[in-house]
């Protein structure tokens, strides 16, 4: 995670190895230059009675790396198996391609990555259960 950038806006939380860090006024800039540092904002938290989707679920998988609540290294194959499992479900090609991302980014440890292009699923997640409810 070296040189990792945070640009928080006013007010808005991190998570930053366990210690809950508040921005000022004004919008700021962080560089994160420390390598393996636990950082979650806070504002893309999933609480944990939140995961009651797939995507929720994997989302929140990701999040307890990010937060150190969970070590990587016993994560890694379970969140594989997580992405897998949604390609069952999302067979569109833009889905794929977010999937493949997601699941890129967990085989290099790239866990914000990953993040990312879960996020981008819920949406369609949404669209789909608003068809045919769990």
């Amino acid at each position: 995670m070296s040189g990792l950038v945070l640009k928080l806006g006013p007010k808005e939380r991190v998570l930053i190895n366990g210690a809950v860090i508040e921005n000022g006024d004004r919008r700021s800039r962080l560089a994160i230059m420390t390598p393996d540092a636990k950082i979650l904002r806070l504002r893309d938290a999933i609480h944990p009675e939140d995961t009651k989707t797939p995507v929720r679920r994997a989302l929140f998988a990701v999040q307890l790396v990010l937060s150190g609540d969970k070590d990587a290294e016993s994560a890694h194959l379970p969140l594989l198996r997580q992405v897998e499992e949604l390609s069952q479900v999302f067979t569109d090609p833009d889905s794929r391609q977010m999937l493949a991302e997601a699941s890129q980014a967990i085989i290099e440890r790239q866990h914000y990555r990953t993040l990312k292009a879960l996020r981008a699923l819920l949406p369609r997640e949404e669209r789909l259960l608003a068809v045919r409810p769990i």
